[in-house]
């Protein structure tokens, strides 16, 4: 029987959908027409989930999963809310700073659901949909999914910390290459290089990420969930700190003029050309 968990979420502003079955919690994105693009009340939402997720104890694993043709093509610039404004540089940099460690909580409630989580990727996996599938326990993507973290691209830093998991799963060279150029890679480059551990035809995914965390719920759930703990106490060392600045310098880029100029040549078309101001 599937139990479709609810929340304060009002009808039709949903960004993400939770399913029970079986022992398994399935996490959808479920805005396809906006490519699951992302925002500050998906991230409410996230952590809203999380918390739901994390206290319920008929979930013993989660699958993260996404509608549509995209897992999610990164930031939704057109959301509500999405600009943070101040009378001042300073004030709009705080506000930044702020909003971005808000985020980082939900994220971290996210990232360590005591239950494992399985993603399973399709399609667009930019920015910070890239972030979002990193911050899952095991990846399975299909063999159309590409992957990048465009950030540099548009004056702005990495501002999830996509780029500390890129490191610690496949070194910090790599996590320099791909953040620094922004560079598309597609699923076989990143299974290539330990982000993903299995790449299915696209027809597959679903069956095959099911599968994959019905395994790991039917096992037992204190082995599991020490198990886990015990990985991400080993690997995350370092991570809260690495976060924090993480957020001032996402803070800092994302009031700079050359966001500004990122953005603007993005939209029209042309090389941006960045003054470092």
């Amino acid at each position: 029987m599937i139990d479709t968990i609810g929340t304060d979420i009002p009808e039709g502003e949903e960004r993400l959908r939770l399913d029970v079955e079986d022992g398994l919690g399935t996490l959808t994105l479920c805005r396809p027409r906006k490519l699951n693009a992302w925002s500050w009340e998906a991230t409410r939402q996230l952590g809203l989930f999380a918390d739901r997720i994390r206290f319920d104890d008929s979930i013993r694993a989660v699958l993260l999963r996404a509608e549509g043709r995209a897992f999610c093509a990164g930031i939704d610039i057109t959301a509500p809310g999405g600009a943070i404004t101040g009378r001042s540089g300073a004030e709009r940099t705080r506000g930044y700073y702020e909003g971005l460690r808000w985020a980082h909580e939900r994220f971290s409630a996210f990232a360590r659901l005591p239950q494992p989580v399985v993603a399973a990727v399709q399609g667009y996996c930019l920015g910070f949909g890239f972030e979002l599938a990193l911050m899952a326990d095991v990846r399975i993507a299909a063999d159309d999914a590409v992957f990048a973290l465009p950030e540099a691209q548009l004056g702005l830093a990495v501002d999830a910390g996509g780029d500390l998991r890129i490191a610690r799963e496949a070194g910090a060279g790599w996590a320099k290459l791909l953040a620094l150029t922004g560079r598309r890679i597609d699923a076989v480059t990143a299974e290539r290089l330990r982000l993903l551990q299995q790449v299915v035809p696209v027809e597959e995914l679903d069956q095959a990420s099911r599968a994959l965390a019905a395994e790991i719920a039917a096992n037992g759930p204190l082995a599991v969930q020490g198990i886990k703990r015990g990985i991400d106490a080993y690997t995350d060392a370092g991570m809260a700190g690495a976060l924090d600045r993480v957020a001032m310098n996402a803070a800092i880029t994302l009031t700079s003029e050359d966001s500004r100029e990122g953005y603007g040549a993005k939209a029209a078309g042309r090389t941006a050309a960045f003054e470092g101001k």
